[in-house]
């Protein structure tokens, strides 16, 4: 700790913002996650390399709890945090060094999707052959493993995005990773499919995955058009604190629907209780509430700064 003390303000500069990180994040992903970016950096190693580890990690997480042995799946919670403290650094270090590229941005949506995707399928597989219902009903799981992906999937977009609405707020859009679906098909129809495709093939589904946040906050939407028609690039300060000071206490909801509160859902059903179906229901009912509560909350906001706009305008 004392190195890391020593280097403090470089620790700070790798971070989001404070608005915006997680208590147990600060206490342990991000100042592991610092080191290794450090190491990273010293090895000249590239935050994308770091996100590709983090995916075979976390898929190895995911083949570990696929066994019905409660060591083994220690050592997938060992993969797991470890793939946890590399999706921390790879950030950090595109912080530190100023790597940023939206390639590595959906590269590292794209990580955890994957993580995820490893782990719902031993879920399924392993209740199949370990539990008497599931066995009987092979069925039952894997629709419960879809329908909790697509919620998994919409709980972590939003979270996302109005995290990065803060950002813009608080930062601007230098420190914000803030996207608008028009300027992505803008670029996408400047790509060619012979020779981008893979750019445009990863733009087409980025371009998609910003559709349907928009699509999901039709107030954000338009107080954001708003304050393009009424301040253009140059928003006051003024309205950027009064947005923060209402946004901030809605980004503990955004933390609860990342990765934490998920992995110690996942360590209790999978550790403590061995029924690892129920890590399936607690995404769909707690996060689930969490989910719409946040988002109504946020829309309430996002309109009553929109009426306040419309008044003055």
């Amino acid at each position: 700790m004392d190195n890391l003390e020593k280097g403090n303000s470089s620790y700070k500069d790798s971070l989001k913002s404070m608005d915006t990180e997680e208590t147990f994040d600060l206490i342990f992903y991000r100042p592991i996650g610092y080191r290794w970016a450090l190491l990273a950096k010293k090895l000249g190693i590239t935050p994308n390399a770091i996100t590709i580890a983090s995916i075979f990690l976390g898929v190895g997480a995911g083949v570990a709890f696929y066994f019905d042995n409660i060591w083994i799946n220690v050592i997938g919670v060992v993969l797991l945090m470890w793939a946890d403290s590399f999706d921390s650094a790879d950030g950090q270090l595109a912080r530190m060094t100023k790597q940023y590229s939206r390639i590595g941005r959906i590269l590292d949506g794209l990580s955890g999707d994957l993580w995820f995707i490893a782990i719902y399928v031993a879920i399924c597989l392993r209740e199949n052959v370990t539990s008497d219902f599931f066995s009987a009903h092979h069925w039952v799981i894997w629709v419960m493993a879809v329908v909790t992906g697509f919620f998994h999937a919409t709980q972590a977009a939003m979270a996302d995005y109005y995290r990065q609405f803060h950002l813009f707020f608080l930062k601007g859009k230098e420190g914000s990773e803030l996207d608008t679906a028009s300027v992505l098909r803008e670029r996408f129809h400047q790509l060619s499919w012979k020779k981008d495709f893979w750019s445009k093939l990863t733009l087409a589904f980025y371009t998609n995955y910003t559709v349907g946040q928009e699509k999901r906050t039709p107030w954000m939407q338009r107080l954001r058009s708003v304050l393009k028609e009424k301040y253009g690039q140059d928003i006051p300060q003024s309205f950027r604190d009064a947005f923060r000071e209402k946004s901030k206490p809605l980004m503990k909801y955004t933390n609860i629907l990342s990765f934490n509160t998920r992995s110690f859902a996942l360590f209790a059903a999978i550790l403590i209780f061995r029924m690892p179906w129920l890590y399936f229901a607690f995404e769909l009912t707690v996060l689930n509430i969490v989910l719409v509560y946040m988002m109504c909350r946020h829309e309430k906001i996002c309109k009553s700064f929109v009426r306040q706009l419309q008044r003055e305008g």
